[in-house]
């Protein structure tokens, strides 16, 4: 498969996931903590979008040529002159996030995390924009 196709396929998956969370993200704090088995869903499709991301970004430094990342945190490195810095940042932001939520699942602060999904629907959205704009920039 082409690794466009690649990336236009896990954003189409990351916007439906992130238009899931949506539907079902309450407005309150209060209203999320009671949500059981609905909030760990919002927790994975969370997890899902992060990882879609980040794979994104690895599929650009290999079609881009910058080199083989040592790990994450190095791909996100290389596509320092890619992305703007904000988006790099909001990034590695989300990439921490996510490492919460697979290696610390029980012991979640809902508070916390509820806030952070909450702010983090209208990043997810910029991220997808940039790595759109990046696309057609860079003729991917």
């Amino acid at each position: 498969m082409e690794l466009k196709t690649r990336i236009e396929e896990k954003l189409v998956r990351s916007r439906e996931a992130l238009e899931e969370i949506d539907e079902n993200l309450p407005e309150k704090f209060e209203e999320f903590q009671e949500l059981g088995l609905v909030k760990d869903g919002i927790y994975k499709k969370t997890e899902f979008i992060i990882q879609n991301i980040l794979d994104i970004c690895a599929i650009l430094v290999k079609k881009l040529k910058l080199g083989i990342p040592e790990d994450d945190f190095d791909i996100l490195q290389k596509l320092n002159k890619t992305f703007d810095k904000k988006t790099i940042n909001k990034i590695i932001e989300l990439r921490g996030f996510r490492n919460f939520l697979v290696h610390r699942y029980g012991n979640i602060d809902d508070e916390i995390a509820f806030e952070d999904i909450e702010t983090g629907i209208k990043d997810f959205e910029k991220i997808f924009d940039e790595i759109e704009k990046v696309i057609k920039t860079q003729k991917i």
